[in-house]
Formats: structure tokens, C-alpha cells, sequence
């Protein structure tokens, strides 16, 4: 892992709580207005039973864009940047390890490194280091502006034909020279930081529903729709695509998420470095060390609520990553999920410092009717991690609604619920 010294104050820099206290806070916890709300969960394990308190109340804020502009990377079942922010702020120092075993689009490592921590990740779509790498390493607008230049997308290349009911017929010669760019690029490596930055912006302007995408209105960034599904769409909203200029598309992204670094930010992300990025599972990860990890916060897989593969198609066309050989773990039982989960607790046992924790968010699952918190407990449990509390972060919470069985739908409720756990010392 990357070992330069961060420096001794950050913008982001506070002390951090032990166990009593951070409990005590969150108990106390008034800052929008409502007063924190407790329950007890019992949930059997083996052949006794785990009791832990549960914290109600909406932790962090609710507002969309409160987070750095560094963040703006689509990426389905993502959680906001001021959940792992919250744990990060409350439970770390300056220069400690923050892991993230599941990282998607990289979100929890991204705010580490922006608040002065180190970054470690890993995620067994090979997808996520190409979103979240640019990210710890981005380049300037000008460096952007510069590589679009001598990029060369006129090129007479044979393009996939059914992906013209995304695209124009020249936005798909670019992107797909584009495409072969990158490819050639990584198999010469040659495929500096600013090609990684260009390629990350063209993974997520791919398709979407704004004059600012390659594509025709489509769905939303995060979640490519079927060739037949766009077909239908298509059909439905009398559309045909029109030319979009690739490169004047990723010139304009890029100066919005990179103009908002600062000096102090860009000091901050080349101090941290990119830590350790990993692809593989979550229950083997052999490149980090024991007792190396300070905190880990991460939110897993819910069961076969979301297809990764499938909604990540197109990325995995565009970036030669072949989605079907992902093993991304997909069951509809909760059974066999909690018996994966606690292969994955061992692994962060091990990596885990003593006394070190574990933020562990599953969210909601099948409008509340599914409980993974106590799959969670029972897993982890049996990994010889100890539960210490449930953190239900309840942001438009309707007072009368039992939180136990919330529905976003009727509701009108969105939580996030994360596990708490801690390592023997």
C-alpha cells in the first residue's frame, strides 16, 4: 500500500470517538432538527442470541449535491458520499486505512482520500478500478483538452450495427474508435492517467436521458437498457439519434467535475496516492496485510435485487471487459448470501486492526420485508466479530411509519441501514 505521509491537518480533520462516546453521539444526535430514536434488536446466532441498540434519526443530510463534484459518477445501488464521510469523520485519524471490499464506483474511497485518509478497495467487476482510479489521480482540464487533441477518432473501423438504435451513425465510428484507442492504449501500457480520465467520463456519458450523452434519450446513465428495450423506447417517444461530437461532450463533463479542486484538494489526493485497488473477490484478497485497515465501509450485493452485469453491458463493451465471466454474487437466497457474507467477515477480520470497525450498510431490501441486518449479525457473528449497534439513517421519515418495514414507494422514506461491528482488541 501506498505509505506517503499525509499531512498532520486537513480541511477534513477532527478527533476521533471511541466506542462509549460515538454511541453517546449518535443517542444525542439533533443536528436537523429531530431527536434520535431507540429500539433494541435481538437476533439469534449459533446457539445463543446478539443484542444491540438501534440509532433512528437522519444522520447526514438529505441534499442530493452535498458532496464534491468528484463524486458525479453513476453507478447503480450507489450510496451517497456522506455515509462512509460520517463513519470516516467519527471513528479515524489523519493517514489511516480506510477499505472498502465492494467498491462500486468507488465512493467510500474517493471521500477517504479527500478527507486525508489512505484508500483501499476492491471489487470483482474490473469495471470499478476504471471509474474510481481516474479519480484519485486526476489530471487538469488542460491535460484533458491536450489528449482530446491527438486523439484520432476519424478512422474507418467496423462498428456494431445494432447499437445505432443508441447512437448516430458517426458517434458510433468515434465512440468506437474511441473504444480501440483505450484498448490499444492498455495493451502497449501506454494508458497514462489522463487516458484513464478520458476513458472514466466516456464510460459514463455512454447513454442517458440529456443532450448530454453519446446516446438518444435512454435510461439514466447507471443502468443501460436492453438493445430491444431501446428499440421500444425509440419507437414509443418517435425518436431517432441524432450526432452527438464525443469529444466536445467529454471536454464539457470534465470541467465540471474537475473544476471544483482545489489547490489544497489536489495536495491532499496526490499525498494519499491510490492506495491498493484490487479485482477479485471480497472473501480473498491475499495482497492486503493483516491488521492493515483501520475502518471498513462498504455496502454489499443485496441478495439479486440488482443485476451489475447486466445493467453494466454497454460499459463492459466499451472497455473490452467481458461481463459475462463476472462472478458477482447474485442469490435470491438469504441463506446462501449470509453464508458468502461470512467468508467475507473472516477476510476482514483479517485485515481489520484490532478494535478496528466495520461499516456495514445493506440498505433496504424488498420494501423492509427482508431484514439483512440480522443476516449481517448472524454472519458476522460466527466470523468472531462483535456487533455494536444498528444505525438507521431515516432521511423524510414519515413519524407514524415503523421503521422496521419502511416502503420508498408509499412512504416516501429513504434509509440507509449500516451494522456496526468491531474487532477484538
Amino acid at each position: 500500500m501506498h505509505q506517503d505521509l499525509i499531512p498532520a491537518e486537513s480541511p477534513q480533520e477532527s478527533t476521533p470517538l471511541d466506542l462509549p462516546a460515538f454511541k453517546q453521539f449518535l443517542a444525542d444526535f439533533k443536528d436537523f432538527g429531530e431527536a434520535t430514536r431507540m429500539e433494541t434488536l435481538t437476533v439469534p446466532t449459533n446457539d445463543t442470541e446478539a443484542t444491540c441498540p438501534v440509532y433512528i434519526n437522519e444522520f447526514w443530510t438529505a441534499k442530493q449535491r452535498d458532496a464534491h463534484r468528484l463524486h458525479e459518477v453513476s453507478y447503480r445501488a450507489c450510496f451517497k458520499a456522506q455515509l462512509p464521510r460520517f463513519f470516516i469523520q467519527h471513528l479515524t485519524s489523519s493517514g489511516e486505512t480506510i477499505y472498502d471490499p465492494f467498491m462500486g464506483r468507488g465512493t467510500t474511497l474517493l471521500e477517504a482520500v479527500l478527507m486525508g485518509r489512505r484508500p483501499a478497495g476492491n471489487d470483482i467487476n474490473p469495471l470499478s478500478q476504471r471509474l474510481i482510479s481516474p479519480r484519485l489521480n486526476p489530471p487538469t482540464q488542460e491535460e484533458v483538452i491536450q489528449r482530446l487533441g491527438q486523439i484520432d477518432l476519424t478512422s474507418k473501423v467496423d462498428i456494431w450495427e445494432e447499437l445505432l438504435v443508441f447512437y448516430h451513425p458517426d458517434t458510433l465510428r468515434e465512440l468506437t474508435n474511441l473504444k480501440h484507442y483505450f484498448l490499444e492504449r492498455e495493451q502497449d501500457s501506454s494508458l497514462d492517467h489522463v487516458d484513464q480520465w478520458i476513458r472514466m467520463v466516456a464510460i459514463n456519458r455512454l447513454t442517458g436521458h440529456s443532450s448530454g450523452f453519446f446516446s438518444v434519450y435512454s435510461l439514466p446513465p447507471n443502468q443501460a437498457v436492453s438493445i430491444k428495450s431501446q428499440i421500444r423506447i425509440n419507437e414509443r417517444r418517435n425518436q431517432t439519434p441524432d450526432r452527438r461530437i464525443i469529444k466536445d461532450l467529454i471536454a464539457k463533463k470534465s470541467a465540471q467535475l474537475l473544476k471544483t479542486i482545489s489547490t489544497d484538494e489536489r495536495q491532499i489526493i496526490h499525498t494519499a496516492g491510490q492506495g491498493m485497488l484490487m479485482t477479485g473477490s471480497a472473501h480473498q484478497t491475499p495482497d492486503l496485510s493483516d491488521a492493515s485497515v483501520d475502518l471498513v465501509v462498504t455496502s454489499p450485493p443485496f441478495l439479486n435485487i440488482v443485476n451489475y452485469s447486466t445493467d453494466n453491458w454497454l460499459r463492459c463493451w466499451f472497455t473490452g471487459i467481458d461481463a459475462q465471466e463476472i462472478e458477482i454474487m447474485m442469490s435470491g437466497s438469504n441463506k446462501r448470501w449470509t453464508a458468502f457474507m461470512a467468508d467475507v467477515f473472516q477476510e476482514l477480520a483479517r485485515v481489520l486492526k484490532p478494535s478496528g470497525h466495520i461499516a456495514f450498510e445493506v440498505g433496504e431490501v424488498r420494501k423492509g420485508k427482508v431484514r439483512l441486518e440480522e443476516s449481517v449479525i448472524q454472519a458476522a457473528v460466527q466470523s468472531g466479530l462483535h456487533p455494536e449497534l444498528v444505525l438507521i439513517n431515516a432521511q423524510e421519515f414519515t413519524k407514524t411509519a415503523n421503521c422496521w418495514g419502511v416502503d420508498n414507494n408509499d412512504k416516501g422514506t429513504n434509509t440507509n441501514r449500516i451494522v456496526l461491528l468491531r474487532k477484538s482488541a
